[in-house]
């Protein structure tokens, strides 16, 4: 039985401790504002493989030392489940996620090896709701249930509560991954931005090396909640509400600004706020350690600010430093003065999207026999600025606007010379001559389009997802842009559609491949990969299924999509912003030599590993691969 790999890391709260379960008791006191956090998952975590165990939850934990525990056992029975949560205890998180899974999904049982831990425990990261996550994102894989990462936050987050621990709902955010988010908590409503870092920031976080009692902090704090009835509750309220709320917006604007001076400064704000409001209430945030490494002098030469860690105390202190040399200076002084280890946190800025492969080597089936004599991606269609140009330019064009660099083309060999004399053959200059000036600027934008092409040979027809397939070592290990080589766009916005799909994939700090998708009537879904999913943003899906030109009575099962309360089918509309591992399921496929290479089917199994988000584009949709409707896209395109 094959195990699935799992790595969650650890989260660290950059701004907002506490907002979370105070933004909660707006349940009660409506007048109380929303809280707010910026979290980022942190590069240490817990890494693990998972596979179905009959009857049974089976957990072994390899420690931060290095050292194994035994291997604990529980059957998969709801009684027994829910008291070894309630127990408490090292494993009691794993029975509390697992007693949901089962109470709600009906899953069986698991088995979870979490083989290495780079996460410090009880310093503030998370390291209890990093574990939740696991184990739900290990069921959901293992069982292919097709949760949305926001319901595996809220599996961790049940399962989290029903031991002795207390959390608030940002402890899970590390289901995000290695990106800073900014969540937002009213009363039960949750709300996540992944937030798109302007700069690269160079954190540096160090264990204290000292001790703080969480439960009574939350104690202390909550006392003030859910009605203010003293000077000290009003002050709680007044830091973990329009305080709080002030700095997180002015932190969320540091950081999409690349601002890290900014950054640095905004902790040391932050910590003041803090120090004032929340201190008298808690002997447990006088965290003597925390304040003496905050007012050492020295920091200041590496350093543009920190500020405590988590629900604060004695637990970790971060910093912003101003370089990776600033950053290993500190941690070397810290650890030499103050006996303290460190760990890095980068937060970087978004990847860029260096190369764009679009396959047009397809027999053209669907438009015979035209495409007997040129190939259909050489079909002419007329820009709304008059130019009559072949398909495959405005398909070209259309990848350049989202910032690649280089293209790869998919074609037949035969092909070859007629693409390379269009693209890398300059006119003859008596044509030249005779051109108006602003075709004459196109055919110079031709050559130096040309310039950048690639042409791979596809030698013998093996699908679309066999093309793909081509292009792996021309890619490499980057994240690449796919295109489909008989779609056109035209934008609603000022970015292009394809640029639209590229940042959306930056935005969410491409941890998972994003596909740009459109609304469908539920006649035409037959002729396209269609999906369902979980809204997690306006126009972002958590997809749960892919399915290739589904039937009608299939879209109605499976795939219809509530938006707002009203139904609908959302198809994908051939642009892919992808990360290289779909290059390993496609290549899983290759290996079989009776099955047929399906870029569908290995995007259903990137979703399953990693997850897959779509894209609601702003924008129009043309296809040219269907006689009927090109001829509806020759007059639409030109308008």
């Amino acid at each position: 039985m094959n195990f699935s790999d799992i790595f969650v890391p650890g989260r660290v709260c950059l701004f907002g401790e506490h907002s979370d379960w105070a933004g909660g008791h707006r349940r009660t006191n409506s007048d109380l504002a929303p809280g707010a956090v910026i979290i980022s998952g942190t590069n240490q975590g817990l890494y693990a493989r998972c596979r179905r165990c009959p009857g049974e939850l089976v957990v072994r934990s390899t420690l931060t030392d290095g050292s194994v525990t035994d291997s604990w056992r529980v059957p998969m029975e709801l009684p027994r489940l829910q008291a070894e949560a309630a127990a408490g205890g090292f494993f009691s998180y794993a029975a509390g996620v697992a007693a949901y899974m089962l109470d709600f999904y009906g899953v069986d049982g698991l088995e979870i090896d979490n083989y290495k831990t780079t996460l410090p425990v009880k310093k503030g990261l998370s390291s209890s709701a990093a574990f939740c996550v696991l184990v739900a994102r290990a069921f959901n894989q293992v069982y292919a249930l097709g949760l949305t990462t926001r319901a595996e936050i809220e599996a961790a987050y049940q399962g989290e509560i029903a031991t002795p621990s207390r959390c608030g709902r940002m402890d899970q955010g590390c289901a995000y991954g290695q990106i800073p988010v900014m969540m937002t908590f009213d009363a039960d409503r949750l709300g996540v931005q992944p937030l798109r870092p302007g700069g690269d920031f160079h954190l540096l976080i160090a264990d204290l090396c000292g001790k703080k009692d969480t439960v009574r902090i939350l104690a202390d704090l909550n006392d003030a909640y859910p009605f203010a009835n003293t000077p000290r509750d009003q002050a709680v309220q007044r830091c973990l509400g329009p305080e709080n709320q002030r700095l997180v917006t002015a932190a969320r604007a540091a950081i999409e600004a690349g601002d890290a001076a900014a950054l640095g400064a905004l902790m040391r704000e932050a910590q003041a706020v803090f120090d004032e409001h929340l201190m008298p209430v808690c002997e447990e945030l006088r965290s003597p350690r925390l304040h003496r490494v905050l007012a050492d002098p020295r920091v200041d030469e590496w350093a543009y600010g920190g500020k405590g860690v988590g629900s604060q105390g004695d637990g970790c202190v971060q910093f912003i430093c101003r370089s990776p040399a600033a950053r290993d200076a500190l941690a070397a002084y810290l650890q030499s003065a103050y006996g303290m280890p460190c760990f890095e946190l980068d937060i970087a800025r978004p990847v860029s999207v260096r190369k764009a492969v679009i396959p047009v080597a397809g027999l053209g089936t669907r438009m015979f026999p035209y495409t007997k004599a040129v190939p259909k991606t050489f079909l002419p269609v007329v820009t709304p600025d008059g130019v009559a140009k072949p398909v495959i330019q405005v398909i070209v064009e259309e990848a350049l606007s989202a910032g690649v660099e280089e293209i790869a083309l998919i074609i037949q060999p035969e092909d070859e010379p007629r693409f390379r004399a269009y693209f890398q053959t300059d006119a003859r200059p008596e044509a030249l001559s005779k051109l108006p000036p602003a075709l004459a600027d196109e055919a110079r934008r031709l050559s130096a389009i040309g310039r950048r092409l690639t042409f791979i040979p596809q030698e013998r027809p093996g699908g679309f997802g066999h093309a793909v397939l081509l292009a792996e070592r021309w890619v490499g290990q980057e994240p690449f842009l796919l295109l489909l080589g008989d779609h056109l766009f035209r934008s609603g916005e000022s970015r292009s559609v394809a640029r639209q799909v590229v940042e959306a994939f930056q935005t969410f700090g491409d941890s998972q491949s994003v596909v740009g998708i459109y609304e469908e009537a539920l006649s035409r879904v037959k002729h396209y990969g269609t999906v369902a999913g979980e809204w997690v943003a306006e126009q972002t899906l958590q997809l749960s299924r892919l399915h290739e030109k589904p039937t009608e009575d299939e879209a109605r099962t499976y795939l219809t999509v509530d938006r707002h309360g009203r139904e609908g089918f959302y198809c994908v509309n051939g642009i892919y912003a992808l990360r290289p591992r779909i290059f390993a399921w496609l290549a899983r496929q290759a290996a079989d030599p009776a099955g047929e290479i399906q870029l569908t089917d290995a995007l259903e199994a990137l979703r399953q590993e990693e997850g897959v988000k779509g894209l609601v584009v702003t924008g129009s949709h043309f296809d040219t691969g269907i006689p009927a409707i090109y001829a509806e896209t020759l007059a639409r395109f030109a308008e």
